[in-house]
């Protein structure tokens, strides 16, 4: 990968920039991370990241902001996490958006919204087939882990982890999308995923945050009821908008 605002070869040493690609690379697999967790995954010091955060966020790669605090706050400033900007994203995204767009445009032009919906709802209904074997064959408080291991196959980095503070249930969080540009403009293609989400594990599940929408990462809440048999037909979930920060 050669990431966006990246120096002439002959000013940055090949082994500098393959370390600063490991460092963007984990951003966009684990998420925003602090310079601390960076260290431990990449196993370098923390002085040595900070080192390689400091060109990725004058490149334009990452940006520095606060760390979401879900639940309850704790004393002290919340901690600096660092995460890809669009530039630092599309320099690993190789989809092609404007097609996709274009295409999305062109539908909803001739039979509108409900057309778009349409389609969103069968190229999830098509991709989920992939993932549903896998699912069905986990025990019921595996599911969401094997869904986002599933995900991750596809390409979408996904996690899955449990709920902080006093919810009962588990986030699904996918830290790259391949359509996330597309999304920002036709979301249903979110709508569509978070209905395949609920068919999937058996429960309704609600959207917390969207990369479309801007956020770090997608998250999905996943109540522990969820753990019940996957739904063969699609189900209607909240598509709520950006979690707030």
């Amino acid at each position: 990968m050669k990431y966006v605002g990246e120096a002439p070869q002959e000013e940055l040493a090949t082994g500098e920039r393959s370390t600063r690609n490991r460092v963007a690379r984990s951003i966009l697999d684990h998420g925003p991370s602090t310079a601390a967790d960076l260290a431990k995954r990449v196993r370098l010091t923390q002085a040595a990241v900070r080192r390689h955060l400091d060109a990725l966020v004058s490149d334009g790669v990452v940006e520095a902001r606060e760390q979401r605090v879900y639940g309850a706050r704790t004393r002290g400033r919340p901690a600096k996490v660092f995460a890809l900007t669009d530039c630092g994203r599309d320099a690993f995204d190789q989809s092609y958006d404007k097609l996709a767009a274009d295409a999305l445009r062109w539908i909803a032009e001739a039979s509108g919204d409900e057309a778009v919906m349409a389609f969103a709802r069968a190229r999830m209904a098509a991709q989920a087939e992939g993932y549903r074997a896998a699912v069905e064959a986990a025990a019921p408080e595996d599911r969401t882990e094997a869904l986002a291991k599933a995900l991750s196959a596809d390409g979408y980095a996904a996690t899955a982890r449990s709920a902080p503070g006093p919810q009962q249930g588990e986030q699904l969080c996918q830290h790259h999308c391949p359509v996330a540009h597309v999304a920002e403009q036709f979301p249903q293609l979110c709508e569509a995923e978070t209905e395949i989400f609920s068919s999937l594990l058996g429960t309704h599940v609600q959207r917390l945050a969207t990369l479309a929408h801007g956020d770090g990462v997608c998250t999905t809440y996943v109540p522990r009821s969820g753990h019940a048999t996957p739904q063969t037909t699609s189900v209607s979930a909240s598509t709520a908008g950006r979690n707030p920060a």
